[in-house]
């Protein structure tokens, strides 16, 4: 089978299309021939070879969906489409290739109103979204801001805060034009940081109370001013670093409101916190509440360009390959 495989962790010239063995069906997981896989900025951190634990070589994709070929069973049947999140593409091989043994538990069957390719593109950022708006204590009337809209995380969580009944539900943006797109797509509060400072606009929005939960993807300069808008008590998580690792804080934004950060790692999350959020997004996915976005798609053989595409392209939505 064809595969897309980091030989080395040495960027993106490390990266190359390889021929392996199709993978062996076991008692402990299925095959899945790939339709469909997501790029994440985590393909980019491990071929830069700043992730802990990844070894190479290493078949990158973390996320995918795809068709149940062999050993489903009754609860997933032969021919049923699926998508899927684990530890693939980081700790084993993932789904940059023509099919994956999967574990059982980290399947879900993708919903009928939903294609491959967009479902490709669900399972790391919604999955994580719905983890940390639970672990924030999330409820219908909280206000929520997670930073840029265009981007994955910041895109599913303000969808899911909407959809599930948040007073308000904001993100922001750097770019004027994706904060025009963003009003075109129905994102009403995004505050356009080119014009604004994040703080400034979710004053503007909320009225001057602040953001309840705060979600960060991206790290840097950008955490240090969302904490800057928290609200008494609030909360806020950080799980991502495409900015930047390192950042500087004002204590007096933790001590004054009583607030509270905390990180989450996805890899380190219980199979029944991953399960409940599932049927979450399961059901705002029929429903139609919630709606990935995809920006581009690419074939296998142009993995390089489309994991470039996403980190210097900055793209507004999903980056998928077509298997």
């Amino acid at each position: 089978m064809r595969a897309m495989r980091a030989e080395t962790f040495s960027g993106y010239e490390g990266l190359k299309l390889i021929e392996l063995p199709k993978p062996a069906v076991t008692k402990a997981k299925l095959l899945v021939r790939i339709t469909a896989a997501g790029v994440t900025p985590l393909d980019h951190t491990i071929l830069s070879g700043k992730f802990h634990g990844s070894k190479a070589p290493l078949v990158l994709g973390n996320e995918g969906a795809g068709v149940v070929e062999q050993g489903g069973g009754t609860d997933f049947p032969v021919g049923s489409r699926v998508m899927f999140f684990g530890t693939y593409g980081a700790f084993e091989d993932g789904t940059d290739s023509e099919w994956v043994a999967v574990r059982k538990e980290d399947l879900c069957l993708i919903p009928d109103n939903v294609d491959d390719v967009s479902a490709a593109g669900i399972p790391v950022a919604y999955l994580t979204a719905q983890v940390a708006l639970t672990l924030a204590g999330f409820r219908a009337g909280k206000t929520v801001l997670a930073p840029a809209i265009g981007g994955s995380i910041g895109n599913a969580v303000t969808q899911l805060a909407r959809a599930l009944g948040a007073k308000h539900a904001m993100s922001s943006t750097t770019n004027h034009a994706k904060a025009e797109q963003a009003k075109a797509l129905g994102f009403n509060e995004v505050i356009d940081t080119s014009l604004e400072k994040l703080g400034d606009g979710v004053r503007r929005i909320t009225g001057g109370y602040g953001a309840d939960i705060v979600v960060d993807g991206i790290g840097g300069e950008v955490l240090g001013e969302a904490l800057g808008v928290i609200a008494l008590e609030g909360r806020l998580t950080t799980l991502g670093y495409s900015a930047s690792r390192k950042t500087t804080i004002d204590v007096t934004n933790l001590i004054v409101p009583q607030a509270s950060i905390r990180g989450l790692n996805m890899f380190a999350q219980p199979k029944a916190s991953i399960g409940a959020a599932w049927k979450v997004i399961v059901s705002l996915l029929k429903s139609g509440a919630i709606k990935p976005i995809v920006a581009k798609t690419f074939p296998l053989v142009e993995a390089v360009d489309a994991l470039r595409y996403l980190i210097e392209g900055r793209p507004f939505g999903r980056v998928v390959l077509k298997i």
